[in-house]
């Protein structure tokens, strides 16, 4: 597995995945479904994306980078990741993280921080952690599940 810059080629799996982490319903704020046209707008409105490919040049994972805010705080991005649900357990988005980290710090960013990653979410938590972020606290009732009930949501952050 390699991990590149996406092209437009790589728009029908990405948003694939995508949608797939959307429906699901328990990790993205997005409710709205991509379809081709608001895919390549989303997409293309990044700073970076990046993918991750199999051998047969199959998009199994992706991530998107962008700055957390503006001006004064334009230093801090943030960053989403998805992986497709057939493929994880491979630690595809441990090497998706680890490379935004890097891409972040080229591109000039100095923290990289999660605003809502679910505290149901273990297996993010737990990668994020092992990497070196911090959990800055916890938001009760943050997030809304796809269910309707709401979870619990921990910001994160990393110094690049």
């Amino acid at each position: 597995m390699k991990i590149r810059t996406y092209i437009s080629d790589d728009l029908k799996q990405m948003i694939s995945i995508w949608n797939e982490v959307v429906h699901e319903g328990i990790a993205f704020p997005q409710e709205d479904l991509l379809d081709e046209i608001t895919g390549e707008q989303f997409f293309s409105s990044q700073s970076y994306c990046g993918v991750a490919v199999d051998e047969e040049n199959n998009i199994v994972g992706l991530y998107i980078l962008h700055p957390n805010n503006v001006g004064r705080c334009e230093h801090i991005c943030n960053a989403s990741y998805a992986v497709s649900s057939s493929q994880r357990g491979q630690h595809i988005g441990e090497k998706l993280v680890k490379d935004c980290m890097q891409k972040a710090k080229d591109i000039g960013f100095k923290i990289l921080q999660f605003n809502a990653v679910v505290e149901t979410n273990i297996h993010a938590r737990h990668l994020y952690e092992r990497i070196g972020f911090q959990q800055l606290g916890v938001i009760p009732k943050g997030f809304r599940m796809k269910d309707g009930h709401f979870e619990n949501i921990c910001p994160y952050y990393i110094e690049l």
